[in-house]
């Protein structure tokens, strides 16, 4: 089997409210079941076709200068919603999203 790019795999970082505080969760002390979130998550949106094992190389080889080791990836298909836009009617594209999480002490900083 080809393999293949990194890039044609993970499409882009996906950053909104829920993931930030998802990422923040191994910083987090003021609850018992909180507190044992100890491996940082991240999201991004994959290929469609892509499957775990792909993700999850795709993410080591993108972030190997920074050497990082995934230790398990979940996906979520979203499924196309309907959208109005003055009249018109249509769909927001479908997606898929992976939280891959990472051993405990690696980070991702994306800050420029």
């Amino acid at each position: 089997m080809k393999e293949r790019n990194p890039y044609h795999v993970i499409k882009s970082r996906h950053v909104t409210e829920k993931t930030t505080v998802l990422e923040g969760l191994q910083h987090s002390v003021s609850n018992k079941c909180v507190a044992k979130c100890t491996s940082p998550k991240v999201v991004f949106i994959v290929d469609r076709n892509a499957n775990k094992n792909e993700i999850s190389r795709a993410v080591e080889e993108i972030y190997k200068e920074k050497k990082i080791k995934v230790k398990g990836v979940n996906t979520i298909n979203m499924k196309p919603k309907k959208r109005r836009v003055r009249g018109f009617k249509g769909f927001r594209a479908a997606v898929k999203k992976a939280i891959v999480t990472l051993e405990s002490g690696d980070t991702i900083d994306d800050a420029v």
